[in-house]
């Protein structure tokens, strides 16, 4: 039996096909968008990096039904160019990209971004998490002469100072803007390129930050809605932008956070 969890199901994606980089576990935003995806009919492919994550991820893939992974460190070029070939050789054309990969170093995510971001971090911090994007998006953009959509994954630490976020809020704000740039060197193409900026939620990337757990619990409690987010809103999100429903909207950072992103100051005072 297909596992689709409690996403809806329908055929918005129906003869749609792409590739999702970055599901590391069960949890993480990539795996959630890509249950949603298999749900309304995509058909789709996925990388990975590495034995012990093929077998953690190999599971989940087909328990929707999908069998179709390629290896894929994005900071081999090499390798790149054997992923993208293989994905021509067995589909010619993609419909869609979901990029959801970051990366800093465990100690450049706590203290002082001041202190603790060396020259070598800074740099990788950059390639896989903002560059990683550029590539893939062009290397996916070649095989969409129909045009298509990408979608990438981005946080609030890009416009605000979060803690412990340091240069992960850098590269991210990078990553934002690289989405407007992309979308405007692919428009002419059809292909629309928006990220989404999620809430904290409980994922590898998440505990991987200094005081990660309380990131999530102010989140719930300063939101507007005052909830999690909920990886349910994310991918419907996600959905819309990679689905004819998202025609024409292009270049966008759309926050689903609960409403977090539009808080100034939390609404927990006594105000009688």
């Amino acid at each position: 039996m297909t596992d689709f969890g409690a996403m809806p199901v329908g055929n918005l994606m129906q003869g749609k096909r792409g590739l999702v980089m970055g599901v590391a576990n069960k949890n993480s935003i990539a795996w959630g968008i890509s249950k949603q995806l298999a749900a309304q009919g995509a058909e789709i492919a996925f990388t990975y990096q590495g034995e012990a994550l093929e077998r953690r991820v190999r599971p989940l893939v087909e328990s929707i039904g999908m069998d179709f992974m390629v290896s894929a460190d994005v900071t081999d070029d090499a390798e790149m160019d054997t992923a993208f070939a293989a994905i021509k050789e067995r589909w010619d054309k993609i419909d869609f990209l979901v990029h959801a990969i970051a990366f800093a170093g465990k100690d450049e995510l706590q203290g002082s971004m001041v202190e603790n971001t060396t020259r070598e971090g800074f740099r990788r911090a950059m390639d896989i998490s903002v560059f990683s994007f550029i590539d893939s998006a062009k290397r996916a953009s070649a095989l969409m002469p129909d045009g298509g959509s990408i979608v990438t994954m981005s946080y609030l630490g890009a416009e605000r100072t979060v803690p412990s976020y340091n240069v992960m809020g850098v590269a991210k704000a990078g990553l934002e803007a690289s989405t407007r740039y992309v979308a405007r060197d692919l428009g002419p193409a059809g292909i629309r390129v928006n990220a989404i900026s999620a809430g904290a939620m409980r994922t590898l990337a998440m505990a991987g930050i200094k005081g990660g757990k309380a990131l999530m619990s102010t989140g719930r409690d300063w939101s507007l809605l005052k909830e999690d987010t909920s990886i349910e809103g994310v991918a419907g999100c996600a959905l819309y932008l990679l689905s004819p429903l998202g025609q024409s909207v292009a270049g966008e950072v759309i926050h689903v956070d609960a409403g977090f992103h539009a808080v100034g100051v939390p609404d927990l005072l006594d105000n009688s």
